[in-house]
């Protein structure tokens, strides 16, 4: 099966917030419209990429991308602050799929660093494949910005 990665629109964050599977940060007792309606507003900020992976037209997967500027990484550092996958689909080709469109958002957008929550044990080498390393209770893949001396030389 082929897997389309490609920008979210408004339209796709419904099917987003149902693959979270409650999966979802916030203040206890909150609701998925809440979180919804979090991630229609991030759509549009600068400051954030939302990724979709669809097949046959369907979402089957998403990420979310957050961008922060940091002195200590010598420019923004991206996290991934989610990751979800239609567990009847091919996680690891999802999984890489969005990653790889992650970093290279990131890197696009100047970002020096990328990193995420430190995964469970037995996802941990999806991300390992993917380039992340651990780092402290987190993982991290260094990128080279776009335009950077070290990205022109690899």
């Amino acid at each position: 099966m082929e897997y389309l990665v490609r920008a979210a629109r408004v339209t796709d964050i419904d099917r987003l917030v149902a693959l979270s599977d409650g999966g979802l940060g916030g203040a206890p007792g909150t609701s998925p419209l809440a979180a919804a309606d979090l991630f229609r507003r991030l759509v549009y900020l600068p400051q954030a990429s939302i990724f979709v992976a669809e097949a046959q037209r369907v979402v089957v997967g998403g990420a979310v991308l957050a961008l922060r500027p940091s002195v200590r990484a010598g420019g923004f550092v991206g996290a991934v602050d989610l990751l979800v996958i239609d567990q009847e689909h091919d996680v690891d080709r999802i999984t890489s799929a969005l990653l790889e469109e992650v970093v290279r958002s990131a890197s696009n957008k100047g970002c020096t660093v990328v990193e995420a929550d430190r995964p469970e044990a037995e996802v941990l080498g999806r991300w390992q494949r993917m380039g992340f390393d651990e780092a402290g209770p987190r993982i991290q893949r260094i990128v080279a910005a776009a335009g950077s001396a070290a990205r022109h030389q690899s």
